[in-house]
């Protein structure tokens, strides 16, 4: 299964307060802004948080990862028991290619290796993007970008 063409990255007409490199996450539309300034965002499909999992607020990037290891938090070890400790990093690890992490939240917004997940509501919080989108991001974004979540 393919990403829904709706969700492919693209430029589109995005009035904000915000300054460009400002981050913007509409979790309820399933999408990510990139502020280009001028009237403009780069938008990006994501998958967010399922029911339970939601979060809202103004953080920073606080770290970058390429190909980062996964180490499961122990709230979702309880829930899932049988997920491995520690995977490295690699194509079959579940933050993908890369990784930008939200302050000192848990949640870091990442790539996927289920990129049909992209339009729903299917993590434990994280924000996910294909890998290609994530890539992509991840060069546009700096250490300490403002990232609003809504």
């Amino acid at each position: 299964m393919q990403v829904n063409p709706i969700y492919l990255r693209q430029i589109v007409p995005y009035e904000t307060r915000e300054r460009s490199g400002t981050v913007v996450i509409d979790t309820g539309a399933h999408f990510l802004y990139f502020v280009l300034g001028g009237g403009r965002a780069l938008r990006y499909g994501i998958g967010v948080a399922r029911s339970g999992f939601e979060w809202r607020g103004t953080h920073q990037i606080t770290r970058k990862a390429e190909w980062p290891g996964w180490t499961p938090p122990a709230e979702m070890l309880k829930r899932q028991p049988d997920l491995p400790r520690h995977m490295e990093g690699g194509p079959n690890n579940p933050l993908g290619a890369r990784a930008l992490y939200i302050g000192s939240t848990l949640y870091r917004i990442h790539g996927t290796t289920e990129p049909w997940t992209i339009g729903q509501n299917v993590s434990s919080g994280c924000i996910r993007l294909t890998n290609a989108d994530v890539i992509d991001l991840y060069e546009r974004v700096q250490l300490y970008t403002k990232v609003v979540v809504l």
